[in-house]
Order: C-alpha cells, then structure tokens, then sequence
C-alpha cells in the first residue's frame, strides 16, 4: 500500500492517476470530506480524513503501508513539523520508504517555502528511514491560469521582470517519475531535481505562447503591489502574500534555474516541452 498526503491537489491527483496507471494500490491522505471523490476518481483504491497536524490521524494513515508520498502544504506556516510527524509516523510501522516531493534549490533562504523543505530534508537524513527526495521546480501547468489573459489581450502578466530566467517542469511528467520511484526499488537514498526545460526568459516564454495560439502575445510585467492587491482581493492570507512576494523577489534577482539532464535519464525519453503542455491546454 502506498500513502500519497496532500493527495488532493494537484501534484497528489497526478501522482494517484499515475500509479494507477502502474497498477498500484494507494491509499490518499486528504483534509476533508469534499476532497474523496476526486482522490477516489483518481484512483485511490482507499481514502483517510484528517489533519496533517493531528498525530493520530497519522497513524490511522499509515497503518499497513509499505511506502509514503508525501507532499507538504505549500507555504503552510507548520510544514517542518507536518514533516516530523510523517516521519515519526513511518519510523513506527517498520520497513516503511519514504518518497518526499521537496523543490528545486532547497537551500534559497531567502524563499521561507523552499527553506522549511530543507529542515524536512535533513530530518529526513537523520531519520534512519529509506528514501527518496525529489525536487521539481516550477510546474508548466501554473501559467495557464494566465491563459484567459493571453487568449483575449495577448499579454502575459507575470510580477517579475521580462528577462527573468526559469526552468520549468510539466507535472505529469513529475508524476511519472514519482509513481516510478515508488515502484522501483533501486532509487533509495537519491536526491533528484526535476526539470524539463533549460532557463527561459518570460519573454521566451510568451513567444511560445504566440506560437501556439497564432497571435502576438507580449509579457506585461506587473508590480509586487499590484499582485499583492489582487491576492488581497481573492482573499489570499498574509502569510502565503509575504512567502510569495519573497519568491517573486528572489525570482526578479536571480532567477531560478536548472538542467533537464536528470529528468530525461529518468523518464528514458525527452521531457515534455512547454509548447506541448500549452498545446494540450487549448485543445482541453
């Protein structure tokens, strides 16, 4: 039995649809009730409730379980000691593998959701537990929510500068490596990034977008304040405003790059290109 946590966002419907692709039973670890339905259509053969916070829960969660996949809440004030107690709760059951879905650069202080993976790292090394760590960095499938956008003005609003270089990653291609790492035995005790694309400019990024939609379509950079002000307006907590702003800081200063080499070998073939992912977007 594998446990998938977080296994109703989107990184967890992907990774469950995955395994079920390999034939594997799971079991998804989601916060509440609204959420069984599409962790069961996904493919989870069975469903817990609960808090991530709660240890007995945990327990619950893990009983039976040969392999965790564990992915944390992004920018969740208690992540480190969410990541403790899914330790703690596989060093209970015995023989238990742990896969945990970090990011890319985990090391960024200067990003707090990217550090407090880190300290979920090095409690992992300490654990004495088998695992895995894989750090994806941005998925593909987040620009599409500017698509509306692109497809009726032809700009593409990002709150960084025109020239800022990131490498991204399409996330079923993530998920086809997480079902494969949880699969095969030989990946224990490896760290591996996640990457498709070499760095490209958000202007790159925006010709792609043109390419594919047949119309000019030009990045339109945006201030921190004017993105603060339209998160405010959606209801978006301080917190999760202040971590973002932090990324979209250190995005504007040094980018955030990485080499698809580790990738290619791991899926035996090419990853798959932004031009594809927007491709089968607007086909949807």
């Amino acid at each position: 039995m594998i446990l998938v946590t977080g296994a109703a966002g989107k990184t967890g419907l992907a990774v469950l649809a995955a395994l079920k692709q390999r034939g594997a039973k799971t079991r998804a670890f989601v916060k509440d009730d609204d959420q069984i339905l599409p962790a069961r259509r996904a493919g989870a053969n069975e469903v817990v409730v609960g808090d991530l916070l709660d240890a007995d829960v945990w327990r619950l969660a893990t009983t039976a379980v040969s392999r965790i996949y564990h992915i944390g809440p992004n920018m969740h004030p208690n992540e480190v000691r969410i990541g403790q107690l899914m330790i703690a709760a596989a060093r209970t059951i015995g023989n238990c593998r742990v896969v945990y879905h970090s990011v890319i650069h985990p090391q960024i202080r200067e990003m707090p959701h990217h550090w407090s993976k880190m300290k979920v790292e090095r409690i992992l090394f300490d654990s004495g537990l088998d695992y895995t760590i894989l750090q994806p960095t941005a998925y593909m499938q987040n620009l599409l929510a500017y698509l509306p956008a692109i497809q009726n003005d032809g700009i593409l609003p990002v709150p960084y500068p025109a020239e800022t270089r990131l490498s991204l990653v399409d996330l079923q291609d993530v998920a086809t490596v997480a079902a494969k790492i949880l699969i095969e035995p030989q990946h224990n005790f490896a760290t591996y990034e996640l990457v498709g694309t070499g760095p490209l400019t958000q202007t790159a990024v925006a010709d792609t977008f043109s390419q594919i939609l047949h119309r000019p379509v030009e990045v339109c950079p945006m201030s921190v304040e004017a993105w603060q002000a339209q998160a405010r307006a959606k209801g978006t907590d301080k917190r999760t405003i202040e971590t973002a702003v932090a990324m979209f800081n250190y995005y504007a200063q040094h980018g955030m790059v990485g080499s698809p080499h580790v990738l290619r070998f791991l899926l035996g073939q090419e990853p798959t290109t932004l031009a594809t992912v927007i491709t089968r977007a607007v086909a949807s």
